[in-house]
């Protein structure tokens, strides 16, 4: 019998891999912006606002005013920035969309690629064929 002939991967030329990789770019320039394009990057903030701040009645201690004091903040000043606080809830509907459209992308990549997966197991590790 004929030796199985070895695996030769699609040769692709240099405008190809060009376009290929601009492509990419551009995909990963969108994903990331596409989000923030539609506000859907990040919950904002909550703002606590204190009538008559004090480093008490903004939770700081002693060693934090301390601190606070050094950078030149007075209570009035620190206030905004202590009673500020980033919104970390997220929508599990967006979460599980997420997660379908990677798996649905990685089951779309294994099957579109199992013929060349395939022939490249079978060139590494299947037994050679006997005469």
């Amino acid at each position: 019998m004929a030796a199985r002939k070895p695996y030769e991967p699609p040769a692709q030329s240099v405008a190809g891999q060009i376009v290929d990789a601009v492509l990419m770019l551009v995909l990963v320039v969108f994903t990331l912006y596409l989000p923030l394009l539609f506000k859907l990057a990040g919950g904002g903030t909550t703002v606590t606002e204190t009538a008559n701040p004090t480093w008490d009645a903004l939770g700081q201690n002693a060693a934090m005013a301390g601190q606070w004091e050094k950078l030149g903040f007075t209570p009035e000043k620190a206030a905004p920035i202590i009673g500020t606080r980033f919104d970390y809830s997220f929508n599990w509907t967006a979460v599980a969309l997420t997660a379908i459209i990677i798996v649905a992308y990685f089951v779309f990549m294994f099957r579109y690629s199992d013929r060349e997966y395939r022939e490249v197991i079978a060139e590494h590790f299947d037994d050679p064929p006997k005469a």
